[in-house]
């Protein structure tokens, strides 16, 4: 009944049944979700929440995966992907018009070929834009909160509405995008104009920092851990003396403390229970939480 209902919003090809997770979290770990959908329009995203909540059928909201951890057992809900089918760019004078689904990287280097700078911090963040703005992700001394002009959300009623900046409540991590569970549609980010090759040079050099010092050849979450007051997560770990430490399949990564990495076949159960076992050393030898950045899909 509920497949039939979907088939009349969306095309085959952007329904999936029964697929696993791990096919899309950038962790490459997760059990299988009853239905995941990619819309690529907003009147898709709407129309699927309102048969979720006519039928009385839990769902969640995704981007490209790249910073959830998914249970093994799966999701028993409809998960609904907001990705590359949902990704227009317009850039109007030093406005950035963009929609959520579009990845950081992407939309990166559409706006330094335009000579547009102040988004260079966000060009190695793997996400989409819809993610970075509900967490007010951020890397090398820039934040979201830096650029974002505005954000068109739907609300939990069913609304869409247009949150200004000043609106927006941005902390460390947070937003009230997060706070009130609203769903990003759209965003406009305010930039200025400047020099291609500066922005280009600066853009390559982030990305050069990027994989010199971040573990990108194996799977994982980003940054497991939120950086602590007064302190960086993996130089606590470093120093707790876990570099390396594995459970099962999930390490400690070698190369970045702060990054719990999936040597091949690491299971949600095993990253949960190192994560455990790094706050409580880290806690037992500083007195500093690590509180986790990485979400538990399904869970929280």
């Amino acid at each position: 009944m509920l497949l039939d209902a979907l088939y009349k919003i969306y095309e085959p090809t952007q329904v999936l049944v029964d697929d696993y997770m791990s096919n899309h979290t950038s962790f490459k770990i997760g059990g299988k979700a009853d239905f995941i959908v990619v819309p690529r329009t907003i009147e898709q995203i709407e129309k699927t929440i309102d048969l979720c909540k006519t039928m009385n059928q839990p769902y969640f909201i995704m981007g490209n995966g790249s910073n959830i951890l998914v249970e093994d057992t799966g999701i028993r809900a409809l998960i609904i992907k907001i990705s590359d089918g949902f990704s227009e760019i317009k850039i109007e004078g030093d406005l950035v018009i963009a929609e959520a689904g579009v990845l950081l990287s992407k939309l990166s280097k559409v706006v330094w070929k335009e000579a547009l700078q102040g988004f260079e911090f966000a060009s190695g963040i793997p996400g989409t834009l819809g993610g970075a703005v509900y967490m007010n992700a951020g890397a090398y001394g820039g934040e979201m909160k830096d650029v974002v002009e505005w954000v068109d959300v739907l609300t939990m009623e069913g609304v869409v509405k247009r949150i200004g900046k000043s609106d927006l409540e941005f902390g460390y991590r947070t937003s009230i995008v997060r706070d009130l569970n609203y769903i990003v549609l759209r965003v406009g980010i305010k930039l200025t104009l400047g020099n291609v090759e500066i922005i280009k040079e600066i853009t390559n050099e982030l990305t050069k920092k990027r994989v010199s010092k971040q573990p990108l050849d194996l799977p994982s979450a980003g940054s497991t851990f939120k950086r602590p007051p007064g302190h960086y997560a993996g130089q606590l770990i470093e120093e707790a003396g876990l570099r390396g430490l594995r459970h099962g399949d999930a390490q400690v990564s070698e190369k970045h403390c702060g990054f719990i990495v999936n040597l091949g076949n690491a299971t949600c159960e095993e990253v949960m229970e190192l994560i455990s076992v790094v706050q409580k050393v880290v806690f037992d030898t500083f007195g500093v939480t690590l509180e986790r950045e990485v979400r538990l899909f399904g869970k929280e």
